[in-house]
């Protein structure tokens, strides 16, 4: 870094997408890992490691790690990297309030579209600005986290990133400034349509999306959030080499001629999973509220309706008490019925 002193990041939620930063960032920044006791008990006992579909690999040794519970452990941070779940936003916004220091610049590297809202309100004088992480993270060994699909890390194009941008370049996770992050989150919402569908297949990703009835499932939800979008008047930004209003269409092409295109569009390994299955995998509550269910508020806002995507948000509850594998011609006729 030039003979600077390595830029101080904490990372607030080290779960699958905060250890793969961190553990990509670590020796290029200063790193900070706060996170659950039962995160800390598995990377004492194996380190943190890191990988990608594109051959990268790296392992942390326990002794080199900084990992606190609280987040007072934020104090000194020039950067905070926000990765906990949707619902835990406001209480972690409430816990950084008197712990930042000044100037401590603040990015919310979260699904949902609320999250740089609520942790503004709290920390009205500090920079917030809203990020994207448009890849999938799965751990695949304890302490592993593995990078199994493309794509570039977008912030909110801020003065306050000049700072921070080498470290992230340095790492190989270069930071894109965006000036329109909110038509970049409603673009990323309409890819995590999916998280719910992938969930409910039980497949990994690369599978799921290889047979049509599954892709049938995400052209309706997506159909039906790009109506309630337009109604809104709304238009998501352009984060695939197809615009938004032609996903749905693609989707429900052949299994042949999508694969073949699919293959010039995304690279997903046959890792990768959605984060809605993994939470349900481990017995945690879902953010398909913060996903699904934000079609369904905007439609009802706007004196619509969104069956299809309210369906799902019910489905996911369903499961987050009792699991069941869908067949995805059944759950097409399920949604087509729900419309």
């Amino acid at each position: 870094m030039n003979g600077r002193p390595l830029p101080r990041v904490a990372i607030h939620g080290a779960g699958l997408v905060g250890c793969y930063l961190g553990g990509r960032l670590h020796g290029h920044a200063s790193v900070r890992l706060i996170c659950r006791p039962y995160m800390i008990t598995t990377l004492n006992e194996h380190g943190l490691g890191t990988s990608d579909f594109r051959g990268h690999l790296r392992h942390v040794a326990v002794d080199s790690l900084d990992m606190r519970t609280h987040a007072s452990a934020a104090i000194d941070a020039e950067l905070v990297l926000v990765t906990v779940k949707s619902a835990a936003t406001a209480e972690v916004a409430e816990k950084l309030v008197g712990v930042l220091a000044p100037g401590a610049v603040v990015v919310s590297f979260q699904n949902g579209l609320r999250n740089v809202q609520r942790l503004r309100e709290a920390l009205p004088a500090h920079t917030v600005l809203a990020g994207m992480v448009p890849f999938n993270v799965v751990q695949t060994a304890p302490g592993t986290f593995h990078q199994a699909s493309s794509g570039q890390l977008m912030v909110e194009d801020s003065p306050a990133l000049a700072s921070f941008l080498d470290a992230f370049a340095a790492a190989g996770l270069p930071l894109q400034p965006r000036r329109d992050m909110p038509a970049v989150q409603w673009a990323k919402l309409l890819l995590n349509l999916n998280n719910a569908l992938n969930a409910l297949s039980g497949l990994p990703l690369r599978e799921e999306l290889s047979q049509r009835a599954w892709r049938r499932c995400l052209a309706l939800a997506q159909r039906e959030a790009l109506h309630v979008l337009a109604a809104a008047r709304i238009r998501p930004a352009r984060l695939t080499p197809l615009p938004p209003g032609w996903l749905p269409h693609v989707l429900e092409w052949p299994d042949p001629v999508f694969r073949r295109l699919a293959a010039t569009m995304l690279a997903i390994d046959p890792l990768a999973r959605s984060s809605t299955w993994e939470d349900l995998q481990a017995g945690r509550p879902t953010e398909v509220d913060y996903i699904n269910g934000e079609v369904v508020e905007l439609a009802e806002a706007h004196g619509l309706r969104a069956p299809v995507n309210a369906r799902l948000v019910a489905l996911i509850h369903e499961a987050e008490r009792q699991p069941r594998q869908w067949h995805g011609g059944d759950l097409l006729a399920e949604l087509r019925e729900s419309r």
